[in-house]
């Protein structure tokens, strides 16, 4: 799943109020999985701010019409690694940081992931529906077509 969401609670005293958590949409990494995930920032962002003053995080994907849902929680820590940063540096990202890599601010974003949940149904839209349906008619949450676990990592 390449699009994510990422959640950090703000910094105390901060729009929208006190501590409170906020989600965004980055795309991550095209790399392969090793339990960390890495994101493009600028160190003067919000993002930056709320992962300084706390580092627990959440990023969520959603792949729905594959009915497949993760969230993998963790420690992120704010990076500035050249070489890392050259081998997640893809050509989109120009268009929010125009200069490239040489762009003044730039940062990377580790999480560090210690747990994932998943929650995953049948790739066919009607098998899903087929089954949600015999859930709810059977009152019976075991014919429930989605899988959940958690995983320690």
């Amino acid at each position: 799943m390449r699009h994510a969401s990422s959640l950090a609670r703000g910094p105390r005293g901060r729009f929208p109020r006190r501590g409170c958590r906020r989600s965004r949409g980055p795309s991550r990494d095209e790399t392969e999985f090793d339990g960390d995930l890495w994101f493009f920032a600028y160190d003067d962002s919000a993002k930056a701010q709320q992962i300084s003053a706390h580092e627990q995080v959440n990023v969520a994907f959603a792949d729905a019409k594959g009915h497949t849902w993760t969230s993998l929680a963790g420690r992120a820590t704010i990076v500035h690694d050249r070489p890392k940063a050259e081998d997640l540096w893809v050509k989109p990202l120009q268009a929010w940081f125009p200069d490239g890599l040489e762009t003044d601010g730039l940062c990377l974003i580790r999480v560090e992931a210690d747990s994932a949940e998943y929650w995953e149904g049948p790739s066919s839209t009607v098998a899903y529906v087929a089954q949600t349906v015999r859930a709810a008619v059977t009152k019976n949450p075991d014919h429930d077509p989605i899988e959940n676990d958690t995983v320690q990592l």
